[in-house]
């Protein structure tokens, strides 16, 4: 079946910002970006909970040419989707042929989007986004801890030994890895010069730079008038 178009609704330096990437990717200019503003509670619009009961950011709409509309709420199998919709790109291993590649690359695509993207979002939620009230130092402490004895050995691990998060040559697993790599680097997470480096040579891709361009409005806390 034939993509018609494609829709992100995205906020800056979110995971969204991941499906940007992957778009940026496979089908370069061709999709259109629908900025939904978090910070002003655009996701609680009705007309946009009728895409995401959720409430959050990313939603890709694909438009078949068929006319029919498929709705797709989690990056990282959003990311998935498009390395195997164009395989031509080169994105991901074979998603028709049983290997070790393509085992390994889901493993990491999908580490990064639940166990280290959860602990990275705990660690958010309870410095930048829960009222004082209902945010836990212990949580804090807990997940950060987590993120430094547990995720960063195994990331540097990699990265010591090979460019990308699955070996020699870029993958789609590291526009998920990536984002959550920066996004830790925001909280003073892998600070290492392997990371740096991972980072530098992300940087150098298109797509990063497209997908990230606007990451200057993003705000890690909320906006004063927003605090409420």
């Amino acid at each position: 079946m034939q993509i018609e178009s494609l829709r992100l609704h995205h906020f800056p330096a979110t995971r969204s910002a991941r499906a940007k990437w992957i778009l940026y990717e496979t089908v370069g200019d061709a999709f259109e970006t629908v900025v939904v503003d978090l910070y002003r509670r655009a996701q609680y619009r009705p007309e946009f909970l009728l895409l995401n009961p959720n409430h959050n950011v990313p939603v890709l709409e694909i438009c078949w040419a068929s006319g029919e509309t498929t709705t797709m709420l989690e990056s990282a199998a959003m990311v998935a989707f498009l390395a195997d919709a164009f395989p031509d790109k080169g994105l991901a291993p074979p998603a028709n042929t049983l290997s070790p590649a393509r085992a390994h690359y889901l493993q990491m695509l999908h580490f990064g989007g639940s166990w280290m993207d959860m602990i990275l979002w705990q660690i958010r939620s309870h410095e930048h986004l829960l009222p004082r009230d209902q945010s836990d130092m212990r949580t804090i402490e807990r997940y950060r801890s987590k993120f430094v004895n547990e995720i960063e050995p195994q990331l540097l691990r990699r990265f010591e030994i090979a460019e990308f998060v699955c070996g020699p040559s870029f993958t789609a697993a590291d526009c998920v890895i990536g984002h959550n790599v920066a996004w830790a680097r925001v909280y003073g997470l892998c600070q290492d010069e392997v990371f740096g480096s991972y980072m530098s040579r992300l940087a150098r891709r298109e797509g990063f730079r497209k997908a990230f361009a606007d990451a200057q409005n993003f705000s890690v806390s909320r906006p004063a008038s927003e605090n409420t």
